[in-house]
């Protein structure tokens, strides 16, 4: 029973310590390659999204994602290229997440990264886009 107990111990004190939030701050411009390449495609499709932004059509979700706000006012082929967009950035926005996590150290580092990044993209948007608040109302950011 000594030795079960002794073994079991040992057992739970090698778990990593994955568990544990990070103490550090966050440095959302690290940049390892992986960050680098995705933040790059993420540059590249901007200028898209910017045709999509200004009238509203798309927006921030309360979770940094991008969101149809509005098609109301698209025709088949421009809501077709819009959620294409929608489609190619998301992934994206995830992937640079998930990089940065990397970069601080492992994947136990996402929530803080996460955290960080969608108060980031919330700070970067232009007034008079949409923004997604945490109770899923869109309003204009001022």
């Amino acid at each position: 029973m000594k030795r079960y107990l002794l073994l079991l111990l040992l057992a739970i004190l090698s778990l990593p310590l994955a568990a544990a939030p990070p103490s550090e701050e966050i440095n959302l411009d690290i940049g390892t390659p992986p960050v680098v390449i995705v933040k790059h495609t993420l540059a590249q499709r901007s200028s898209r999204l910017l045709y999509f932004y200004n009238p509203g059509i798309i927006g921030l979700g309360n979770d940094g994602m991008i969101k149809l706000r509005d098609g109301s006012r698209l025709n088949l082929a421009q809501r077709q290229i819009a959620e294409k967009l929608i489609d190619q950035e998301n992934p994206d926005r995830n992937s640079l997440i998930y990089a940065i996590a990397e970069g601080h150290g492992g994947q136990q580092y996402e929530p803080a990264v996460r955290a960080a990044q969608v108060k980031r993209w919330q700070q970067q948007f232009h007034s008079g886009w949409w923004i997604e608040d945490a109770q899923g109302n869109w309003v204009q950011k001022p």
